[in-house]
């Protein structure tokens, strides 16, 4: 995939979960705001693609939000998404609901997950017939909170991810995989602080893998 996905004038949504989130201040409402795009990759993005393309006049948000399950997302969607008219949506979510649904009873399953997600892309595509998706693969790497029985259920949720890419047309960004291989050479908690939320070097590797993917 090109650059020709994000065209000059372009507006960019990051959405997601804490992974997106990463400490993002709600006051700053406007584009390219440091403080409102947070302190992780979304950040990280903002600021090559800024720098690489000085003269595009791109507009970034963040509208992730800790804690956020596929639910919570759908909720909040026309006033958090749709509002701000995205020529580009860069899409993070599906470790919340693996994590309250195999041990709270609180996530979707894998089959709801998919309903939803689904139903987000389509209404988002509905009103926004141009728009262009950017859909991130969740991840868990086993160190911190996560152990094997966290697998099957994260990695059914990661292909729904992969075949929505296809079936939207988008991109499909392979953040598991990124982090897998540089687990190969880096212990996995100085990627993943808990398993789930990446360290500052864990977004390095979440920001390379995005650019790689999204430019080519």
């Amino acid at each position: 995939m090109s650059i020709s996905i994000i065209k000059p004038h372009s507006v960019i949504l990051f959405q997601g979960d804490s992974i997106t989130d990463v400490g993002r201040s709600r006051r700053a409402v406007g584009p390219n705001h440091p403080d409102g795009m947070g302190y992780g990759y979304p950040r990280l993005i903002t600021d090559r693609l800024l720098e690489k393309f000085p003269d595009q006049f791109l507009q970034f948000y963040n509208r992730g939000v800790s804690g956020d399950r596929i639910r919570d997302l759908a909720y909040r969607w026309p006033n958090d998404s749709l509002r701000l008219l995205p020529d580009v949506l860069s899409l993070l979510i599906g470790v919340n609901d693996t994590w309250n649904y195999l041990y709270m009873g609180m996530g979707s399953d894998p089959k709801d997950y998919q309903k939803i997600y689904r139903k987000i892309l389509q209404d988002t595509r509905q009103h926004l017939p141009d728009i262009q998706f950017i859909l991130c693969e969740p991840f868990v790497l086993i160190t911190g909170e996560v152990s094997e029985e966290w697998l099957s259920d994260i990695n059914e949720r990661q292909e729904i991810v992969r075949g929505f890419s296809r079936e939207f047309d988008g991109v499909f960004v392979p953040f598991q995989s990124a982090l897998t291989k540089a687990a190969e050479s880096t212990p996995p908690g100085k990627l993943l602080d808990d398993g789930v939320h990446p360290s500052d070097l864990g977004h390095r590797v979440l920001a390379d893998c995005w650019m790689k993917s999204v430019l080519g």
